[in-house]
């Protein structure tokens, strides 16, 4: 049975909920046979509105199986990735990134999911490992005010297979 959190506070004072999201694999280096067995790859974890982008990171990278860690960063309210309009959530050592002219919102160390004011059915974007480019769309599926007792984030749905993180283009040839 669900437990109503109510003594839980973001930090604008608004009542910590529980955020579902789907992470869809949008592109990375997988070869085409990969493609055709595992058509979607798709991951749903459930995390608080007062854990950071930090954290979503952590349970993306395990969700999809990956080993070794590298540069990432969120990219919100735009309309396609790498979009100018967008604002981008970065590690702290990449602040002074003023990628297209603009300077990061903020890290992903200190940014909630709840301070990004994310409605049901909106998208943003992961982008993971800035030489092999693995992006990924996430999607705002569900707003839950009652969180069940449990550790979070976790992932509750795994669909298609997981990409190797890096590909051996060898096996493509044969």
């Amino acid at each position: 049975m669900a437990k109503r959190n109510s003594t839980m506070t973001n930090g604008d004072g608004s009542s910590v909920c529980l955020l579902e999201l789907e992470v869809a694999l949008i592109s990375g280096p997988v070869t085409q046979s990969f493609f055709e067995e595992s058509p979607v790859v798709t991951r749903t974890v459930q995390i608080r509105s007062d854990q950071t982008l930090e954290q979503l990171h952590h349970v993306i990278f395990k969700a999809f199986n990956r080993s070794d860690e590298h540069m990432y960063e969120f990219q919100v309210g735009g309309t396609r990735m790498m979009d100018p309009k967008a604002r981008r959530y970065v590690l702290p050592m990449a602040m002074e990134d003023q990628a297209g002219g603009r300077r990061p919102a903020g890290t992903v160390k200190r940014t909630t999911i709840g301070s990004l004011g994310l409605e049901v059915g909106e998208p943003f974007a992961y982008w993971f490992d800035f030489g092999d480019d693995w992006w990924h769309q996430v999607t705002v599926m569900a707003i839950h005010e009652d969180i069940p007792r449990g550790r979070y984030p976790k992932v509750t749905q795994k669909v298609g297979a997981s990409p190797p993180q890096y590909m051996d283009w060898d096996d493509e040839d044969e």
